[in-house]
């Protein structure tokens, strides 16, 4: 390490899952299971900080409203998150995973944080891509950031991460790590470039790099009822690239990378006179865009 490298404040070994959770009924407590199975093969290479697919406890592919019901699960006492509860209890692990939850008759595409001391928080899945707006309802919490003992984690799913703007309030808001438990599936094609990547994976470098956040996305592979999911799973750092290789699309796989999760907080300054959050015109975007975020803590 050079001389002029400072120590990692909070070092951690992030992982990415990528695996073929199926929908169906018939499937759900084994996809509960291979979940259980692979967040203790990652722990078990020394990972704290773990990442699961979107709906990785039921599958994505849900033909009717009554299916999804039939699935759905409440949060947190639902038998998805009591799992991975007990597991970072045990283990001293993040977690963060997709739940189809329940809350009432409303149904929502969630990504749930639970950490060794329990439950943490939940996030809802703010842009619903296609046949999900005749499922799911469109999130209502903000884009919550969630204070643990490794640092500031902001959760994302899927097809958030279209929209510049989700990862650009989690990073006003100061967080450290964004998580993003992603069902990529088809994009205008090419769906992969001469390198095997999809777009999805070069839009999370992006958004990684403009706002010197490190991601850790997991991402889904197979097919399910003739939809086929892209993997392409990453871990970057906070200048954006990725740590390591990017996951194959068609193997279940868990990919690792070592973090210093608050390194965001200095990231933003490049130079005497590149600071990306001094630089800002938020005279001009805020009457433009309409919104001024929440709290803004330090960074």
């Amino acid at each position: 390490m050079p001389a002029d490298t400072p120590p990692p404040v909070s070092a951690v070994t992030a992982a990415a899952i990528q695996f073929d959770p199926q929908v169906g009924l018939e499937n759900k407590d084994k996809n509960l299971r291979r979940t259980v199975e692979l967040i203790g093969e990652a722990a078990d290479r020394g990972a704290t900080l773990i990442v699961l697919p979107e709906l990785a406890g039921t599958g994505y592919g849900f033909g009717t409203r009554e299916e999804a019901y039939a699935h759905a699960e409440p949060i947190p006492s639902g038998d998805t998150t009591q799992a991975w509860i007990a597991l970072a209890r045990e283990r001293g692990l993040y977690i963060v995973g997709g739940v189809a939850e329940c809350d009432g008759v409303r149904l929502f595409d969630t990504a749930v944080l639970v950490g060794p001391d329990g439950f943490i928080g939940k996030y809802r899945k703010t842009h619903l891509w296609n046949r999900e707006k005749l499922i799911f309802t469109p999130g209502d919490l903000g884009f919550p950031v969630f204070e643990t003992r490794i640092g500031r984690i902001g959760m994302l799913v899927c097809w958030d991460i279209w929209f510049p703007e989700a990862a650009r309030l989690l990073a006003v808001q100061g967080t450290d790590v964004i998580c993003t438990a992603n069902n990529w599936v088809w994009t205008p094609p090419p769906l992969f470039d001469d390198a095997g990547k999809c777009m999805a994976s070069y839009l999370t470098m992006t958004a990684s790099h403009v706002n010197n956040v490190a991601f850790v996305a997991a991402d889904r592979v197979g097919t399910e009822r003739g939809g086929k999911f892209l993997g392409c799973s990453l871990i970057t750092g906070t200048n954006g690239w990725p740590i390591g290789e990017v996951a194959p699309p068609d193997e279940e796989t868990i990919i690792y990378g070592d973090l210093d999760v608050v390194a965001a907080r200095s990231a933003l300054i490049w130079n005497d006179l590149n600071d990306l959050a001094r630089d800002r015109r938020t005279d001009l975007y805020d009457p433009l865009l309409g919104y001024r975020g929440g709290e803004v803590l330090p960074r």
